[in-house]
């Protein structure tokens, strides 16, 4: 893992399950956080049950977001994520948007903006969706999404009645 001399950085961390377990499968995703090199798991949000977004015909999500403090790269952070929902049993063979057993979103790392192959931050698609914005305004309703506007507005944008908090 490639980790800068820098000083760390505060990221922000999309979790999400709907498939063996899922409360477990998130409580056990945050514990893995919170063992990786580089990287200080310095809070997370409820867990919340929401609704299937993208592909509706399948169970419901148990989602929730973290906070970390790294001195791993971006890239090198979200390989690290990446390999985390290998060893949970994640396959990224499947229908976009389709079951899974665990899935990790690099959703903020810092104010960077960066559009590169296979990574874009902050993540595309944060400003749609409530399972992301009401774990996250939780931790951070003042955090400003680079272009968009912070978690609170965005959050006032969009119908977040399916994310009920299950802890």
């Amino acid at each position: 893992m490639a980790a800068t001399d820098a000083p760390p950085v505060r990221a922000f961390v999309g979790l999400g399950s709907n498939l063996d377990d899922p409360a477990a499968q998130v409580q056990r995703a945050l514990a893995t956080l919170a063992a990786l090199p580089h990287t200080r798991l310095l809070r997370h949000s409820r867990r919340y049950r929401t609704a299937p977004w993208g592909l509706e015909a399948q169970p419901a999500f148990v989602n929730a977001v973290a906070e970390v403090e790294t001195t791993l790269e971006a890239r090198a952070l979200l390989d690290a994520l990446l390999a985390i929902e290998r060893a949970h049993g994640r396959r990224r063979d499947g229908e976009r948007w389709g079951p899974r057993t665990l899935d990790l979103d690099l959703l903020t790392w810092d104010d960077l903006r960066l559009h590169a192959p296979g990574l874009e931050l902050p993540h595309p698609r944060i400003a749609e969706r409530a399972f992301v914005l009401v774990p996250l305004a939780e931790l951070a309703p003042d955090l400003d999404i680079a272009g968009a506007g912070s978690v609170r507005e965005l959050l006032a944008r969009i119908d977040a009645r399916g994310c009920v908090p299950i802890d």
